[in-house]
Formats: structure tokens, sequence, C-alpha cells
């Protein structure tokens, strides 16, 4: 008989192949003692994706790893969102010293004791423009960027981390650029510092 013709039971029913009529109390003996379940017959394991749904007691297959998605760390997760957050206060709050960069300067240099003033204040907001906007850009790309690796469940808290100090350090060397330039006020920054 092939697998495709069913067999038929004295009440003139399909016989089932796999319990599908079995009481409750014949679905739990087999359950309890799956080795007494008579083996499939060869022909049958060969034709199996034609025969209809796999027993019940049958293993399914385990899903391959690379499709599989790792659950997140919880404390890379929290690790991560409080440096964004962290991130987040320190560009909001830089945002408006760094577009006043004039009195920004001023105020730096006065707190270093020099007495000096820049030559091209327009020049000089410009460069503090610019390191507002690497700091609002940096911290969105890095915002982006870790909430893709969350969701892929890699490894994250060092992103904020290492893209917080590089942003940080263009943006202070943007800053440096207009006291460098300043013939006058770089004079008086290396008097002051050096004696």
């Amino acid at each position: 008989m092939s697998d495709f013709t069913p067999e038929r039971g004295s009440d003139g029913r399909d016989r089932p192949k796999y319990g599908e009529y079995a009481t409750p109390e014949e679905q739990r003996a087999r359950i309890a003692h799956p080795e007494s379940l008579p083996a499939p017959a060869p022909a049958a394991a060969a034709n199996e994706h034609w025969a209809g749904p796999a027993p019940a007691w049958t293993a399914a297959p385990a899903a391959p790893a690379a499709s599989r998605r790792a659950r997140p760390r919880t404390a890379d997760r929290f690790a991560t969102l409080a440096l964004l957050v962290y991130g987040l206060i320190t560009v909001v709050t830089a945002f408006p010293a760094l577009v006043e960069y004039v009195g920004y300067a001023h105020t730096l240099l006065s707190a270093l004791g020099v007495d000096a003033q820049l030559s091209d204040p327009a020049g000089a907001r410009a460069w503090g423009v610019a390191a507002a906007i690497v700091l609002a850009v940096g911290w969105l790309a890095t915002a982006a960027l870790s909430f893709v690796s969350l969701r892929a469940g890699r490894l994250t808290w060092w992103i904020p981390l290492v893209a917080g100090v590089v942003f940080n350090t263009v943006s202070a060397l943007l800053l440096l650029m207009p006291l460098v330039m300043d013939a006058a006020v770089w004079e008086a920054l290396q008097s002051a510092i050096g004696g």
C-alpha cells in the first residue's frame, strides 16, 4: 500500500497514521512511554514530506544559529541607554554656549587669567557653530547605531563611549582653532601658561 492511499478501519473511516482518533488516555499513555511507539517504515520515512504532519513525539528541527537573534543583555542595554542620555544632556547644555562662542571664549580666557579679546568674533562664532553641529550630528549617529546594534543583540555599551570621546575631541579641536589662529590671543595664552 502506498503512502498516498490511507488504510481503512473496520468502521469505514480512514485509519489514522499519527493517532488523530486516539482517546485522551491513549494519548497520555503514548506520551508517557514513547519507546513503545512503532518505528516508521523505511518507505514512509523517505516520503515523510508527502505523508503529512510529523508525529508529536519527534523533536522539531533546531533553527539555524544565524537566523536566531541573541537576547540583549540587560546590563548592556542599561549602560548604553545611560551613556546616550548623558551624551544628550551634554550636547543640549553645550549647544547654547558653543553657538555664542565669543562669550564662551571670553569666559574661558578669563578663567585662565588671560586678558585678550578675539580679533575676529564673527569668524570665531562660525567655529563654535561647527563644533555644536559636530556634537549634535555625532550624537544622532551614535544613537542610531546603538539602537541598531541593540536590536541585533550585540554588545553595544562601547559605541556611545567611543563615539563620545571621538566627537568631543573633534569638537574641542574646532573650538581651539580660533584661539590658535588669533595671534594676539595665542601669545597671551602662551605667556599665561608659560609663566
